[in-house]
């Protein structure tokens, strides 16, 4: 057992004599969170999104520790985040796949799409290759508010899931169960959200009373009070009014009416002025002059 511990002493000694205590004390991989995530904002990093059951992330996590070791030298920072404990960020910078690997200057967003191993990751921040991507775009920034709506959705998604695998597996539920529970609970709460914006939109934007005027039964009790007061007047002059508008009609329809009578008698006469006299004609004549008459 002695000689067991003096043999690893005397390695331990062997490797801090051969590499500097200032490697050992350098940059470290640093773990970022919901809360604490706004540090990248500022300076440069190189962020990685993994999950602790991901094969492709377990292969990359000594590569990436082993670039952290290099961040004091090239001055940048090497973070990670894992996505199972922080859904909220894998939401907010739209994490489809695993590993995703994010270059972060002073809050501008570019996707690292290169191979991952040490050498590439220290010539892409030397080299400064991540000035030939494009940026992500302002409307999806991860620090904006719209994304971070997005974030608390993502939330939402895995407290549901949390509660789903609660109540199968202390509760006993068949999945059937448990997803009978959330139908029923959506239904209800989309119904009360409705009525609720409902009540909001006829507080802001009242219906406005329409141009035409419904009776009620009021409105024709008044009606028959004013009847028996004989306030009538406004209704006799609308039925005379109406009455004059038919008489001049008629007058205006027998007048026009004369006037061609008079004009078929005037041509009747012109012809039987030109043509001659017979009795059969002077018949006719007399027999037209008849009719018109009546």
């Amino acid at each position: 057992m002695g000689v067991s511990l003096k043999l690893f002493v005397l390695l331990v000694s062997l490797t801090l004599a051969l590499y500097p205590s200032d490697v050992w004390g350098r940059g470290k991989v640093i773990n970022l969170h919901e809360d604490n995530w706004e540090q990248m904002l500022t300076d440069e990093w190189m962020v990685e999104f993994y999950a602790p059951w991901c094969p492709a992330c377990r292969a990359l996590e000594s590569v990436w520790t082993e670039f952290s070791s290099w961040s004091d030298d090239l001055g940048i920072k090497v973070a990670k985040v894992d996505v199972t404990t922080s859904p909220g960020l894998s939401g907010r910078f739209i994490v489809t796949a695993l590993p995703t690997i994010y270059h972060v200057l002073n809050g501008e967003f570019r996707q690292y799409h290169g191979t991952r191993d040490k050498d590439s990751f220290m010539t892409f921040i030397e080299q400064k290759k991540w000035e030939t991507l494009e940026p992500i775009p302002s409307w999806k920034s991860p620090a904006s508010f719209h994304m971070g709506a997005t974030a608390y959705f993502f939330k939402l998604s895995q407290l549901l899931r949390a509660v789903h695998n609660r109540l199968m597996e202390d509760y006993g539920l068949p999945t059937w169960g448990s997803y009978l529970i959330f139908a029923v609970a959506t239904i209800v709460l989309g119904a009360l959200l409705g009525l609720i914006m409902v009540c909001v939109i006829d507080y802001l934007y009242p219906c406005k009373p329409s141009g035409h005027h419904t009776r009620t039964v009021s409105d024709v009790n008044k009606e028959a009070d004013l009847l028996d007061r004989g306030d009538v007047d406004d209704l006799v002059d609308e039925e005379c009014s109406q009455s004059s508008q038919d008489e001049r009609y008629s007058r205006s329809q027998s007048s026009s009416g004369a006037e061609e009578e008079e004009e078929e008698d005037e041509e009747e006469e012109k012809e039987a002025g030109s043509a001659p006299s017979s009795p059969g004609n002077a018949g006719k004549a007399r027999q037209r002059r008849a009719r018109k008459a009546d």
